[in-house]
Order: structure tokens, then sequence, then C-alpha cells
């Protein structure tokens, strides 16, 4: 007997603001459900009735489960009414979350629409951390990484840009400087005091297969290079883990972290550094 093939449902995304809180938690909940894949329907900035009206007509003729991050009453009632109607799940998503705010804090919420990405302090932090992570990708102007939150160093293939460009995104001034076979590091980079240097590492099968994969999207197949060399990618791999090992810089294992995992380990590394003592 043949498999059944997989399944799907309609998922309907509403919120007032950019929906990017919205549909990080859906991401996060559809994952846990391999044997099904959601439809998604997306609507963003969802803020008159106009708005809704287009919204609801499209849930009556693709019915499926439907979150939202809408904070208007008059919306939100008749979101839920025209749900009820239909028999379909209606779950508000900041709903349960504000609650329990309100419950500890004993102050209801301003209901401001999109207040997260007010254009604050933090906001400008974020800006400022991903202009001095471009501008330090790849070794780039080492002559000022003392000004650095975290500097990243690792062989080829250790994901330190797409994880620098997150932390980024946290407000965290990443750098992240290569370790290339018989290339010395730069020496500013063995006497950092302020940033929180973390060596990058993965298994050596890992690194070629990732790095084979590379070469052929390149078509550029090369099966003489040490780059792809099991042993010489060992001899990287063996050099960078003793060379943290010789500084005291933390190291983390990234062969089966996504750069989410890897980024959630930096954060918590820097947190552990930054509640030390001042010496």
């Amino acid at each position: 007997m043949s498999q059944p093939g997989p399944s799907y449902f309609h998922l309907h995304l509403i919120s007032d603001s950019t929906g990017e809180t919205l549909t990080t938690v859906a991401h996060a909940a559809a994952a846990q459900y391999s044997t099904v894949s959601p439809i998604e329907h997306v609507y963003p900035l969802v803020r008159t009735q106009k708005q809704l009206d287009r919204v609801l007509a499209e849930i009556e003729e693709a019915p499926g489960i439907v979150l939202y991050t809408l904070l208007d009453d008059v919306l939100i009632e008749r979101l839920e009414g025209k749900c009820s109607e239909l028999s379909i799940p209606c779950r508000s998503i900041l709903g349960p979350v504000l609650r329990v705010f309100q419950s500890y804090l004993g102050a209801a919420s301003t209901h401001r629409v999109g207040a997260q990405h007010t254009l604050n302090a933090e906001y400008f932090k974020r800006i400022d951390a991903l202009n001095y992570t471009m501008l330090h990708d790849d070794g780039q102007h080492t002559d000022d990484l003392e000004n650095a939150d975290v500097v990243l160093v690792g062989v080829s293939r250790t994901s330190k840009t797409p994880t620098s460009i997150y932390l980024a995104n946290r407000g965290v001034k990443t750098a992240n400087v290569p370790l290339v076979p018989r290339v010395p590091l730069p020496p500013k980079v063995e006497t950092l005091t302020k940033p929180l240097v973390i060596g990058l590492y993965a298994s050596p099968e890992r690194i070629v297969q990732i790095r084979q994969n590379r070469l052929l999207g390149l078509n550029a197949h090369r099966d003489d290079d040490q780059y792809i060399d099991r042993q010489s990618v060992a001899e990287e791999v063996t050099y960078s883990r003793k060379l943290c090992a010789k500084h005291g810089w933390p190291s983390i294992d990234v062969t089966r972290r996504s750069i989410e995992e890897t980024a959630a380990a930096v954060l918590q590394l820097l947190s552990e550094r930054r509640r030390q003592p001042v010496a």
C-alpha cells in the first residue's frame, strides 16, 4: 500500500502591524507537525473595517486556523464572531501574554499598534550594530575590533557571517574573523580585552560537505584542493580549537545547530560575561 501524500491546511495570519511576531510563532508551531503543511494567508496592517472585510471573505472561502495580533476590540469582536459562525479556531497570540503583564503590573496595556517597531533607542542600537557588523565581516577592518561586543573566529563554512548578522539584529555589534591555513591571525585579535571572542567549529565531515556543495554551486569543483580534503579540514578544526583553548576563548560546536541556536548560545555566553564582576 502506498503511503498517503502530505496533507495541507489553511493558516490565516492577521496583524495590525508587520506580522513578524505572528509569523514567527505560527512557524514555530507548524514545524512540530511534519506530516501536514500550512497554506499561509498573511494579512499585515489590518487596521480598518474595510481591510478586515477582505480578510473575512478569504477566511470564508478557505476555512482553517486563524491566528491574530490585533489590538482593536471592535475588529477582534468581528473577527472572532465570523470564526465562531464558521466553526473554525481563532486565537490571539498576544492576548494571553498581555493578560499576564496586566495581572502582574496591575495596569492595562496602552493598545499601541506596532509599538515594538517604534524608532526608539533600541531600534537605532540595532541599526548601529548592523552597520558595524557589515563593515567587520570576514576579517575586515580589524583595527577597531575593540569596539565590538562579540568577535567570532572559525574556519571557513562555520556560519560566522549569518550568525553575526543575526546577532546584529539583536543589537549586538559582532565582527567575524576567518581562520585560514598558513595565514597568521591578525595580531590585534589575540590581545582583545573588551569584546567576547568565541570560536565556532564543526565536525570535519560537516565542513567538507558544505564546502563541496558550495564549490558545486559555483561550478568550481576541485577534487585535489585541500579546501575539501578530509584530513586537511580536520587539521584546520584542530588548530581552531587549540587556538581557542590557548586564549581561553569559549567555543561552540555548530555541527548540528541552526543559526538561531548558535546565536542563542552566543547570547548566553555574552550574558554570563556581562554578569561577571569587573576586575
